[in-house]
């Protein structure tokens, strides 16, 4: 009676050395290519090189090495088909039962820098595609590997069934589509960008994404969540950082997360960004970060209550001990001191979330993907930034230095807060932020009543232009000094007649910051 037949055809050869002995222990006829092929040799085991199989050496420079009917009729002969099993026979085919395949590694060779288009289309993999696609296909008879981490599994179950039973050929098929189905992905993803361009949304549209972790729940108990990323995002963001205390992340607090480093990265100064459901409820900034801290800390302490905070810099012993004097979710910074960290530690479930690179600057090559019911809204990320040359001073009064400076850092803020969106600042801090409602008058009361009395001389910030000229009446009844929009309304000329009777220095933008 012949011996099973396993063919081994791997890039990543990590835990093969033990996997193929196991194999060969176990009775298999193990038929491998190339440099796999000495790998096993080199581990002391017999391995049957491809070529006696097929009849045909490699060829190509290696791009053909399986691609022949020997080995994938012996794959995707139906066993339970008399005149397949006869048809092979004929051929002197022999049927092979595992397949052990890990793919070329495209994904890594375009990761690198300055990777030539012709490096990347060498590491397309087309045999070892096929080998796995054509095994999945046949998973009732044949059992296909296609990740080091299932080595240790399929051997167990050899050794104690001498065969790998139907469910689980079931489960490593479904892995394997996945496999293929994410490698077809990167690979289109890449062509496209390189080759059409211009066609920013595909007409199909393929992600792939890799699970980072399960999380405890969704937004709420009874809701399962998890948490992936893109492969090559080419920019370092929440789903990069390393947790290294607390208890586990829900989806809120990844959620929470990523808006505390979104914000945090628009900041060159010492910044501190705290957050609530996604809002900022204070945001500061100085030479000295605790002094930030305590600033944004004073801009709506109530809502900081159990909120997410994240810091551009190191976290300093002073400032940790501000953060462990209320309760909060999570702190966030590129790194800690050592002093710090023994204070946060104190807090057994503050989820402490070290980020080295969140100093460094966006990318901005990434795409915002929404599910809206059985769709998906599809666009590229905000990333545009003010240009101070295109503002426009359209008040008779222009804003003094000082009111320029808070109304640059207000709008910062704006951009990241949930329309409606408006944010009061004195200086580099906010003092009130209104965001989320129906109104943009609602904002703004509510802007005005968060500041608990610091609303005079700020500067108000709103993420979009004021349809009404009550928003301006509103800030003068507060005391506001100076306003900065995008512009654009039709009552235009009435929100600016009301600042020049206000004496409000006004700045359009010209860009709008939706945050829905």
């Amino acid at each position: 009676m012949d011996k099973k037949i396993a063919l081994i055809s791997v890039s990543d050869k990590s835990g093969l050395d033990a996997f193929a002995k196991g194999l060969d222990g176990l009775g298999f006829e193990i038929v491998s290519t190339g440099g796999t092929a000495k790998a096993i040799e080199k581990a002391g085991v017999k391995v049957t090189p491809v070529e006696k199989l097929t009849g045909f050496s490699e060829m190509l420079d290696g791009r053909v090495k399986t691609l022949h009917p020997k080995i994938h009729a012996g794959i995707l002969a139906d066993r339970s088909k008399k005149d397949h099993m006869s048809t092979i026979k004929e051929q002197g085919i022999r049927p092979i039962d595992l397949v052990v395949v890990n793919l070329y590694p495209f994904r890594e060779t375009i990761a690198k820098k300055d990777v030539s288009l012709e490096d990347a289309i060498e590491n397309i993999d087309i045999g070892g595609s096929t080998l796995v696609r054509a095994a999945a296909k046949n998973h009732k008879a044949v059992a296909v590997v296609t990740s080091s981490s299932q080595y240790e599994q399929v051997l167990a179950e050899l050794k104690e069934k001498n065969e790998i039973s139907l469910e689980t050929r079931k489960k490593l098929a479904a892995k394997a589509f996945e496999s293929t189905a994410a490698y077809d992905t990167t690979i289109s993803g890449f062509l496209h960008n390189k080759f059409l361009p211009e066609e920013q949304f595909p007409s199909s549209l393929s992600l792939s994404f890799e699970k980072v972790q399960d999380l405890r729940y969704g937004e709420n108990w009874h809701q399962k969540a998890a948490f992936y990323r893109h492969p090559l995002s080419g920019e370092e963001g929440i789903v990069d950082a390393e947790q290294v205390h607390g208890k586990e992340m829900s989806f809120n607090n990844v959620n929470d997360a990523n808006a505390a480093v979104e914000l945090v990265k628009e900041f060159d100064e010492p910044t501190v960004v705290i957050i609530k459901h996604a809002n900022p409820c204070g945001v500061a900034s100085d030479e000295k970060l605790a002094i930030a801290f305590k600033k944004a800390l004073e801009c709506d302490s109530t809502s900081a209550f159990g909120s997410v905070i994240s810091l551009n810099r190191e976290c300093d012993k002073e400032t940790a001990e501000q953060i462990v004097s209320f309760f909060n979710e999570i702190i966030i910074a590129p790194s800690f001191s050592k002093e710090a960290l023994k204070v946060l530690e104190t807090k057994k479930n503050l989820r402490i979330l070290l980020l080295p690179k969140l100093v460094e600057k966006r990318v901005n090559t990434r795409l915002e993907v929404r599910s809206v019911g059985s769709g998906l809204l599809v666009q590229d990320y905000d990333s545009k930034l003010l240009d101070d040359s295109l503002l426009k001073v359209v008040s008779k009064r222009k804003p003094s230095e000082k009111e320029m400076q808070g109304l640059l850092f207000g709008w910062k803020a704006a951009k990241h807060a949930k329309s409606n969106a408006i944010v009061l600042a004195k200086g580099l801090a906010t003092v009130g932020v209104g965001a989320g409602q129906m109104s943009r008058i609602d904002s703004t009361q509510i802007a005005v009543n968060k500041s608990n009395g610091k609303h005079k001389d700020a500067i108000l910030a709103s993420d979009a232009f004021f349809p009404f000229r009550d928003n301006v009446d509103a800030a003068a009844k507060a005391g506001i000094t100076a306003i900065i929009q995008p512009g654009g309304s039709l009552r235009d000329k009435e929100v600016i007649k009301a600042a020049d009777e206000h004496n409000i220095a006004m700045v359009f933008t010209g860009v709008r910051h939706f945050k829905h």
